[in-house]
């Protein structure tokens, strides 16, 4: 018996070495792109919903000069600019600056709105973490 318990751990411990050698061999890159318990304004995020989880992930485009309405999100959520270069405005004032290769921790529950101040699309994907039944989006 306890010539197969040592056969077993052989076997995990070898099976365990030859994956990360795998991942070693494929050179797995690994980039933390937004990592923060604040939104973009500094202001703690909220807690996340307790029951029916929902993750909505939605690409938005917003052509040269266009700009989003004020709006606001219920839910927790981020985004990862592909390209262009956007501002978004709170409506307390504060503004953040973005173009391709930025995240951003989104403001919740409070009023705020995007402008592409470039001269190509943003495009911006953006994950939400919500609740079943629960908007994602209010506009003002």
């Amino acid at each position: 018996m306890k010539n197969i318990s040592n056969l077993k751990i052989i076997l995990i411990c070898t099976i365990f070495f030859s994956e990360i050698h795998l991942f070693a061999e494929a050179e797995i890159k690994v980039d933390v792109l937004a990592k923060s318990t604040q939104m973009w304004d500094g202001t703690e995020l909220p807690d996340y919903p307790k029951d029916n989880p929902e993750i909505t992930i939605i690409k938005v485009i917003i052509p040269p000069g266009k700009k989003l309405p004020m709006h606001k999100h219920p839910v927790i959520n981020a985004g990862y600019v592909l390209s262009g270069k956007l501002t978004v405005y709170s409506k307390e004032g504060n503004e953040i600056n973005l173009e391709k290769g930025d995240s951003l921790i989104e403001l919740v529950n409070k009023w705020h709105f995007g402008k592409n101040v470039g001269d190509e699309d943003v495009e911006i994907v953006v994950f939400y973490a919500g609740q079943v039944g629960t908007p994602i989006t209010i506009k003002e």
